[in-house]
C-alpha cells in the first residue's frame, strides 16, 4: 500500500476511530492518542493491508481492540465532558436537555462492556448489524440480541426513574 491509498483509505476513517475511541475511553485526549498510536501500527504493517477485505471495519476493530487493551492496562478512565450545544433559546429547556443527556449517558455507561459498545456503535455512530457484528467477532443475531437488552435495561431504569418521581411528587 502506497502512501496515497493509506490517505485515502486509512486516514479517511480517523474521524470514525476517534469517535469510537473516546465512546470506549471516555477521554478526548486517550482517543487521539489511540488514534495516532493506532495509524502509526498501520503504516508500519501497510503491506499486509492489502489482504485486508473490509478495510474500515477492520480498523474499527482494531481501535476496539487497541482501547480495551489500554482500559486492562490502567484501569482508569475519564467521563465523557457532558457540555453540549442546544439551539433552544429557553435556558430551562437546556438544563432540561442537558440533565437528560447526562441520565442516559450514564445509563449508557453503567452498562456492561459490550453492550454499552454495541449501543454507541448502532445508535451513536449509526452502524449496521453487520459491520458490527464483524469489529466485536460477533454473530449478526448476538449483536442483535444484545443491542435490545441494552435498550431494555435503559428503558426499564427511565421507567423506574419516572416512577419515582411520581411518587415524590405525590407525597408532597
Amino acid at each position: 500500500m502506497d502512501p496515497t491509498q493509506f490517505n485515502r483509505q486509512i486516514l479517511s476513517v480517523s474521524d470514525r476511530l476517534f469517535r469510537l475511541a473516546k465512546s470506549i475511553l471516555r477521554n478526548a485526549e486517550a482517543a487521539q492518542d489511540a488514534v495516532q498510536d493506532l495509524n502509526m501500527k498501520l503504516w508500519e504493517k501497510r503491506s499486509a493491508l492489502n489482504d485486508v477485505e473490509n478495510v474500515p471495519a477492520f480498523l474499527l476493530r482494531s481501535m476496539r481492540n487497541l482501547c480495551l487493551d489500554s482500559i486492562r492496562q490502567q484501569r482508569e478512565g475519564d467521563e465523557l465532558p457532558i457540555e453540549l450545544e442546544f439551539a433552544e433559546p429557553n435556558p430551562h429547556q437546556q438544563v432540561e436537555q442537558k440533565d437528560l443527556v447526562a441520565r442516559i449517558r450514564s445509563m449508557i455507561d453503567d452498562l456492561p462492556e459490550l453492550q454499552r459498545t454495541i449501543i454507541r456503535m448502532r445508535d451513536v455512530e449509526g452502524m449496521d448489524l453487520s459491520e458490527i457484528a464483524y469489529i466485536t467477532s460477533l454473530t449478526e443475531n448476538a449483536v442483535s440480541v444484545n443491542l435490545s437488552r441494552a435498550r431494555q435495561k435503559i428503558r426499564q431504569r427511565i421507567i423506574y426513574e419516572q416512577k419515582c418521581v411520581e411518587e415524590t411528587v405525590w407525597k408532597e
